[in-house]
């Protein structure tokens, strides 16, 4: 285990292993450094993501790459319809000893029970399941028989869901999608990287990335960026981004109030001051910017505002509403 003798020795450990990182990954992963970039911010901030992408974008591929990475244990769970709370927490089974022949029951682990999980079109399965799986995501923990069993540290769920299939789908509820720091859009390769793809997963096996991080230094890194200090006026930033997305209060924005019918709540704001803390140390720096909170807010906001009729009419996403709050709200305001 490897032992930091100050925090900026550990945030320049934290840059050079997130490189490193990328490299791996890149022996597997052609293109998609946002993506790789976002989950991997995710990670050092103890923060769930939810991949959006047609079929064959390498979604899974990525997520079993990454735990080989960081020599994590890695469960799939593929969501479908039939698919009990049961099946992913685990239960109860009566065991029988033949020696003395008493009976008990004993609690046979799910798949839940890994550090990094990845939920498969976890819209494809009804809400009983979808609770089951937030819920454990949310406390870190499952109950079972009325006694509580503690998930591995560290913990990741990477969801995933098909944005071009909505037949016999079970979509998330707004309050469970904010369970989820990053909403991270996975796009088709450009011409250059999809070659690159074609060659490389036709030909005889290619490289096999190495792990670059074990358990417990994730988990001291993780209590790194969380101890990464941040000045009054990129929190008061941080803070404006999020109160002028809400519609029916006096702070909102004009464009706000015709385009939404909910903002985000305190949790988008408590993410992007982390994942800003994480970017920033990512990229060496040691202090956060505005600039960190800003190129954080398309993720944390992308399924937190609520677009109404009058938006989706005139064909604005959130996304179109978050670049124009990132336009609107300035950086360099003085602190009153």
């Amino acid at each position: 285990m490897q032992k930091f003798s100050s925090d900026v020795e550990a945030a320049k450990t934290l840059a050079d292993s997130y490189h490193k990182l990328k490299t791996e990954i890149a022996r597997v992963i052609i293109g998609q450094d946002e993506v790789v970039r976002l989950v991997l911010t995710g990670v050092f901030c103890q923060g769930h993501s939810l991949l959006i992408g047609v079929p064959g974008l390498a979604k899974t591929l990525l997520v079993s790459t990454l735990s080989q990475t960081l020599h994590l244990s890695f469960k799939r769970i593929q969501f479908t319809p039939d698919l009990m709370p049961s099946d992913i927490t685990g239960t109860e089974v009566i065991y029988h000893d033949q020696a003395s022949g008493m009976r008990e029951f004993r609690f046979l682990k799910g798949p839940i029970f890994a550090n990094m999980i990845l939920a498969d079109e976890i819209n494809r399965t009804p809400p009983k399941t979808q609770a089951a799986m937030l819920e454990a995501m949310q406390e870190r923990k499952v109950t079972v028989g009325g006694t509580d069993y503690k998930l591995p540290e560290p913990f990741f769920v990477l969801a995933t869901q098909n944005p071009i299939e909505q037949e016999g789908t079970y979509p998330l509820p707004e309050a469970q999608l904010d369970r989820f720091m990053f909403m991270i859009l996975v796009d088709y390769p450009s011409a250059s990287e999809e070659l690159q793809i074609m060659k490389l997963a036709t030909g005889v096996g290619g490289e096999k990335p190495v792990a670059v991080l074990t358990e417990q230094e994730i988990l001291n890194l993780q209590q790194v960026v969380r101890r990464m200090p941040v000045a009054e006026h990129v929190y008061a930033y941080a803070e404006k981004l999020v109160r002028v997305t809400r519609p029916k209060t006096g702070e909102a924005l004009d464009f706000c109030k015709k385009w939404l019918t909910w903002g985000a709540g305190p949790r988008a704001g408590l993410n992007l001051i982390l994942a800003a803390k994480a970017r920033a140390m990512l990229n060496g720096q040691f202090y956060v910017s505005c600039d960190d909170v800003a190129a954080m807010a398309l993720p944390i906001f992308r399924h937190r505002l609520v677009p109404n009729f009058s938006a989706q009419s005139e064909g604005v996403t959130s996304d179109d509403i978050t670049r124009k709050i990132l336009e609107a709200v300035p950086k360099d305001e003085k602190l009153k």
